[in-house]
C-alpha cells in the first residue's frame, strides 16, 4: 500500500521492469506483471489513514471467516474484514507478535506464485520464536495438511521454511524483539525481490528515490553466498533485492 499509487508504480516499473494492469479491485489499485506473470499488488492508502507504507502478503484462503475465527481463537487479531472487495473477500490481521499479513477468499490471477516469476522471490517472517510462529500459521492457514496443494513446512538451515510445490516460498526467522525500534527487529514480514544484478538494481532504484539501510554481514558470511540489500522505497517502505535466484 503506497500514498501515491502513479508515482508507486513509476519506482517500481523502474527498478524492476513491471508493467502495471487496472483490475476489477477499482481505480486505486493495480497489478504488476514481470514478462507476463503477476507478480504484486499496488494500492493506494486513503489520505486520512495514518497507517505506514508497507508491503503486505496475502495468504489465498477458502473461506475467509473461517480463518478470521482461527486468528482470534489462537489470541492474534483481525484489524480489518473480512469485507467485499471486487472479486473477493478480504481481511487485514496480525499474528500473535504483532507481524501483520493478509487474508484473501476469491478468484486469483492465474501463474500468481511466488518464487517462480523474477519477483518476489521469497518471503521472510522475522519473528519471536519461529516454531510457535510456524504452529500458528500451520492452524490458521492448513499449511501441512493433507489437502492437495497444501503448502509443506520443514526445518532447513536454523530456519522453518515453507515448500509450495517444490518452490521455497517464505522462511521464518527467529530472534525478532517485540518491543524494538528497529523494524528489522521486531516482527514482522519482510519481502525479498530478485534482481540478475545488485549494483545496477541499487543504481536505479537510489536514483529514483530510495535509500539503502545497513545490512549486517552473519558471522558465517561465504563468498558463495547471494548478495542482498535492504531500502526504503521514496514511500518508507521496506524491501530487499537479492541475487538469488527462485527456486
Amino acid at each position: 500500500m503506497a500514498r501515491d499509487l502513479r508515482a508507486a508504480q513509476d519506482f517500481y516499473g523502474a527498478v524492476f521492469g513491471w508493467e502495471f494492469r487496472r483490475t476489477s479491485l477499482g481505480e486505486e489499485f493495480s497489478v504488476a506483471f514481470h514478462e507476463g506473470a503477476p507478480v504484486a499488488g499496488i494500492g493506494a492508502l486513503a489520505r486520512s489513514l495514518s497507517v505506514p507504507v508497507a508491503w503486505t502478503p496475502y495468504f489465498a484462503v477458502e473461506d475467509a471467516d473461517t480463518t478470521a475465527a482461527r486468528i482470534r481463537e489462537r489470541s492474534a487479531t483481525v484489524a480489518v474484514g473480512p469485507l467485499s472487495f471486487g472479486t473477493g473477500r478480504a481481511a487485514l490481521a496480525a499474528d500473535r507478535d504483532g507481524a501483520v499479513f493478509g487474508i484473501w477468499q476469491g478468484g486469483v490471477i492465474p501463474d500468481w506464485r511466488v518464487g517462480r516469476a523474477k519477483a518476489p522471490a521469497w518471503l521472510e517472517l522475522r519473528t519471536r520464536d519461529a516454531f510457535d510462529a510456524a504452529i500458528f500459521y500451520a492452524e490458521v492457514l492448513d499449511w501441512a495438511c493433507e489437502k492437495p496443494g497444501c503448502c509443506q513446512v520443514a526445518y532447513e538451515h536454523d530456519h522453518v521454511v515453507l515448500h509450495h510445490d517444490g518452490d521455497t516460498v517464505a522462511r521464518l526467522t527467529a530472534g525478532a524483539v517485540e518491543a524494538a525500534p528497529d523494524p528489522h527487529i521486531r516482527p514482522r514480514w519482510h519481502v525479498h525481490f530478485y534482481v540478475p544484478d545488485l549494483d545496477t538494481a541499487l543504481h536505479t532504484a537510489t536514483r529514483h528515490g530510495a535509500t539503502t539501510l545497513p545490512t549486517p554481514t552473519p558471522p558465517n558470511h561465504h563468498p558463495d553466498t547471494p548478495q542482498h540489500a535492504t531500502l526504503r522505497d521514496p514511500d518508507g517502505g521496506l524491501f530487499t533485492l537479492t541475487t538469488r535466484k527462485p527456486g
